[in-house]
């Protein structure tokens, strides 16, 4: 397991990390005792970084993330969650003020059996005011940061356009990293684009979704997936190219996200235990390099196709 530092934080993090949002039941139902026993294999294994959200599940996440770090030192893991996004009953909701930013991160380790969160993002700027992030959420959490209760203060989108816009607006040193999904994977390398400008900033990259939500798997997209179809179909030929050579796509795909030095760490999330084990197996592997020249070739007609978030 390589470890790289997130920009300037100090918080040096497992090239793979673990991503919680499904212990919320996000992608399909779960058993929560099954998702405590990821957590527990992926610290077990090497991974030192555990990302969360209020929103994932409508905090059942961080509530079967914190049964899972009550049996785990405090000392074995950086801890990260976010602001801004909420729902209950079915419903989503978003509030992106400093109030309930502030009440958000208390709330939030209550549910998580901890007194300190390494990271706090704003999530998913790109429902808010963008104004308002760089003028009321951020101040706020970088409040919370001087009291110790945060350690460091991020963002996250799907639109990487976005995290420039508000890093081009916001006081130097109010943003420390950024989280972007679907954006460094086998079908879409956007991320690439923005590095030289995160680090000129001192910006640390976490990249997430390393499967595009489903896209690169062998048992095809699931029915809520937002991809168009042309790019849904290319990445269904290049997962039969990689089942013909005996080599998952998802096992290509990890590898592949996780193999630029540049990018902090990737985010993946999974209930099972045997598959973060398999996860961590294949990325200390080396990756075969002439498959990924042919699958990207699969893929290039349609790369870099992206969608909206939901």
């Amino acid at each position: 397991m390589d470890y790289r530092e997130i920009g300037k934080t100090g918080l040096k993090v497992s090239s793979l990390s673990f991503g919680a949002s499904s212990l919320g039941g996000v992608f399909h139902s779960l058993k929560e005792a099954d998702g405590v026993k990821a957590v527990h294999a992926a610290v077990d294994g090497g991974m030192n970084f555990l990302d969360v959200s209020p929103y994932y599940g409508f905090y059942k996440a961080e509530a079967a993330l914190g049964k899972a770090l009550s049996e785990i030192p405090r000392s074995k893991y950086y801890l990260s969650t976010k602001v801004g996004r909420y729902g209950s009953n079915g419903v989503k909701s978003w509030d992106y003020s400093g109030k309930k930013a502030r009440e958000s991160v208390y709330e939030s380790m209550e549910r998580l059996h901890v007194d300190f969160i390494d990271l706090i993002n704003v999530h998913d700027i790109e429902f808010a005011d963008l104004n308002q992030v760089v003028h009321e959420t951020l101040p706020a959490l970088q409040e919370l940061k001087k009291q110790g209760v945060a350690g460091h203060v991020g963002i996250t989108d799907l639109q990487l356009s976005n995290l420039k816009w508000v890093l081009d607006n916001a006081p130097t040193g109010a943003v420390e990293c950024v989280l972007s999904f679907c954006h460094y994977c086998l079908c879409d390398d956007a991320l690439a684009d923005y590095l030289s400008y995160f680090e000129s900033k001192n910006v640390g990259v976490i990249n997430a979704s390393p499967l595009s939500m489903g896209l690169l798997t062998e048992r095809g997209v699931p029915d809520w997936h937002p991809a168009p179809k042309p790019l849904v179909e290319v990445c269904a030929e290049a997962a039969q190219r990689c089942k013909s050579k005996n080599y998952p796509i998802e096992k290509l795909a990890m590898q592949y996200s996780v193999s630029n030095p540049r990018i902090a760490t990737t985010l993946f999330s999974t209930t099972s235990a045997d598959n973060v084990r398999k996860n961590l197996q294949w990325i200390d592997e080396p990756m075969d390099n002439n498959l990924l020249h042919e699958v990207r070739e699969i893929l290039k007609p349609h790369a870099r196709t992206t969608w909206a978030n939901s």
